[in-house]
């Protein structure tokens, strides 16, 4: 596929994770004006050093500047996409049309995505941002295939970029005042708590006694997540979504773990580069997740709310990050517990991928021999058959 995969990274060190699994283009948040406050996000430094790493690789990175700005935001934005323009990113994400406006002016070359707060689900729309110096719409996710592909024959010059995988929000494209109604947190400005996963629960008077009670919110007797969304998963539709005209492949996930990361991009990769779909789709039941979806690809669904629980662990457990390796041992940084004798599989971009050995011995960072890993972060050398890379994770088939 030409279709460019582009992945989430909510700090440095997932940013690296994105590019050593596969990712084309990574888009990330600056300390200022992301949507995703509570990621560890990018210093200018950094951002000046992913920048340039990911050019050395032939891959791009986008900034997203996707709040909805109040009057006292724009005094820094002018400054601030000047350095995005000056460190050379590829890309900026814009939802709000004031900020879109301050960046015409600012960096006139600077690229400017809409992004899928915007809500843009028509072709008209689509038109009228590129008249404004748009160069790629993140389209909502609301839109069918058939929209999808409208829209392109109608704006052929206008570059579309659609999510395929990751979490869904219950409110339109992203646009939600129910973290600030709850919690005063707001979620326009980067801030979400997330209050759509909670469980919840209604308050009754009883009229006899006066007595204020807590009753159960039930919804067809399976649960009461009623406003937790299934995650979109979009893995088996991917050639539909370039053929109608969408150019790149989003995976949501800035506030993901890297291991996460890993697996859902490297699945995707190798679908996109034409390897054994049935091997990619089973990798995504092995992290955790909610039940998928497909979303509204073919158009209306009324079954895209997960009422049964939050979120289910997936089929293995992440054990440690691999560090380095050299001939019958790979060096990892512990994150569960593991034990000799447990069979360990190993999560890589290259051929290594998939493959399993036993482990037989276990060294810690003071040369002691062990049968335990169970010293959270702590180094262990571990017996291993193939010569592992940094970057590459091991993990565990869950026991339970």
């Amino acid at each position: 596929m030409k279709a460019e995969l582009l992945a989430p990274a909510g700090n440095y060190a997932k940013f690296q994770t994105a590019l050593h699994f596969g990712a084309d283009a990574v888009y990330l948040g600056g300390k200022h004006f992301s949507l995703r406050t509570f990621a560890d996000n990018f210093t200018a430094e950094e951002l000046s050093s992913a920048v340039q790493f990911a050019h050395s690789q032939g891959k791009k990175v986008y900034v997203t500047a996707n709040i909805y700005a109040r009057n006292g935001d724009f005094a820094l934005l002018s400054q601030y996409f000047q350095t995005l323009q000056d460190i050379g990113v590829d890309g900026v994400i814009i939802s709000d049309p004031g900020v879109v406006y301050i960046a015409k002016k600012a960096v006139p070359k600077l690229c400017i995505h809409l992004s899928t707060q915007a809500n843009t689900t028509n072709k008209y729309a689509v038109k009228f941002w590129a008249e404004q110096g748009v160069s790629r719409v993140i389209l909502a996710r609301e839109l069918s295939l058939a929209e999808i592909r409208e829209i392109h024959e109608f704006n052929p010059e206008t570059e579309l970029e659609a999510f395929v995988h990751g979490a869904m929000c219950i409110s339109y494209s992203g646009r939600c005042l129910l973290s600030d109604y709850l919690d005063g947190r707001s979620s326009n400005r980067g801030a979400c708590v997330q209050a759509c996963r909670w469980r919840f629960e209604t308050r009754a008077l009883n009229a006899t006694n006066g007595q204020s009670e807590w009753l159960p919110i039930e919804q067809d007797e399976r649960g009461t997540y009623i406003f937790n969304s299934k995650d979109l998963n979009m893995l088996s539709r991917l050639q539909e979504l370039e053929n109608a005209g969408v150019c790149s492949f989003k995976i949501e996930g800035r506030m993901k773990s890297g291991y996460y990361l890993a697996t859902v991009i490297n699945a995707y990769r190798r679908a996109m580069n034409g390897e054994n779909f049935a091997v990619s789709e089973s990798e995504l039941l092995k992290v955790a997740h909610r039940d998928y979806t497909q979303a509204y690809a073919d158009g209306a669904n009324a079954q895209t709310v997960n009422y049964t629980d939050s979120q289910s662990k997936g089929e293995y457990v992440y054990i440690a990050d691999v560090l380095g390796g050299e001939q019958g041992y790979a060096y990892i940084q512990m994150r569960n517990r593991f034990k000799k004798g447990d069979v360990l599989e190993v999560l890589s971009p290259d051929t290594n991928f998939g493959k399993a050995f036993t482990v037989d011995t276990i060294v810690d960072s003071k040369g002691e021999e062990t049968d335990d890993g169970k010293l959270v972060q702590e180094t262990y050398k571990v017996n291993c058959p193939y010569t592992l890379r940094q970057g590459d994770y091991l993990r565990r088939k869950n026991k339970d």
